[in-house]
């Protein structure tokens, strides 16, 4: 197995696409830290992977708290051992609306989880992994960091900057052997992807059904991904077959906004 024994602290991993990540690494032989703010979804991640005979341990954190980050980090590595994988998979949609009617409360609150929450768990993890020199870290992005992204300006900017955090740590860390990567899924088949479409219907006054098809119609091959496929390329990233990317952005789109 690709990731045997390895040791991961998964944000956001209670439902979706981190559930997902957390599930694939699993498998591919990886002890996990499933954190995330809802513990009842995390205890049920945690019995998922425990019957595939793999440690693992649910920890509640608001990433957005640096006291509360710091903790997880050194709990994971009391119960679980040194981190050699961190995935920054935790995000919220925030709010869909003209930059104009967005509250600055709305704003930050989007920033401090998407982009803040990011940079403190790297600062938690990464003294052990530089002392170590070895580590990986998978910052999870989007498109809409990648492209103008109208209704969706908190969420568009907060995975702009973590494009640019993670090129930025890929430059910082080269020399301590640390890949660090994005990824940047399409829209992604699922209830989140679900509450985006309705949330922008409403704010255009169109179906739900015209929204969908704008998204499918926007990506190569006509469709959205799945989160297995995500997963599928963190799992890739997290293993020594990666060990000479780093510092990349890399699209699981179906060709979206080519």
């Amino acid at each position: 197995m690709r990731l045997s024994d390895r040791v991961a602290i998964i944000t956001g991993a209670g439902r979706g696409l981190g559930k997902a990540i957390a599930l694939r690494l699993a498998h591919e032989g990886a002890n996990i830290a499933v954190t995330g703010p809802h513990q009842d979804e995390l205890l049920k991640v945690v019995a998922e992977i425990e019957a595939m005979g793999r440690r693992a341990l649910a920890i509640v954190v608001d990433v957005s708290r640096e006291n509360e980050v710091n903790a997880m980090a050194e709990r994971a590595r009391e119960e679980l051992g040194a981190i050699d994988i961190l995935v920054n998979n935790a995000g919220i949609i925030g709010p869909t609306s003209l930059a104009v009617h967005i509250d600055l409360a709305e704003w930050d609150r989007v920033l401090a989880v998407n982009l803040t929450g990011a940079f403190l768990c790297c600062r938690a993890v990464l003294p052990e992994m530089m002392a170590r020199r070895s580590g990986k870290i998978i910052n999870i992005a989007s498109m809409a960091g990648k492209i103008g992204y109208p209704l969706r300006s908190p969420y568009a900017a907060s995975k702009w900057g973590l494009i640019g955090l993670t090129r930025t740590l890929a430059k910082e860390l080269g020399e301590y052997n640390i890949q660090v990567n994005a990824v940047c899924p399409g829209p992604v088949v699922g209830q989140r992807m679900q509450r985006v479409i309705e949330q922008r219907a409403a704010q255009l006054g169109q179906s739900i059904h015209d929204v969908e098809r704008q998204y499918l119609e926007a990506a190569a091959l006509r469709r959205m991904v799945h989160a297995d496929d995500v997963a599928a390329l963190v799992a890739f990233l997290s293993s020594a077959e990666a060990d000479n990317i780093t510092g990349q952005a890399i699209d699981v789109s179906a060709g979206y906004a080519l």
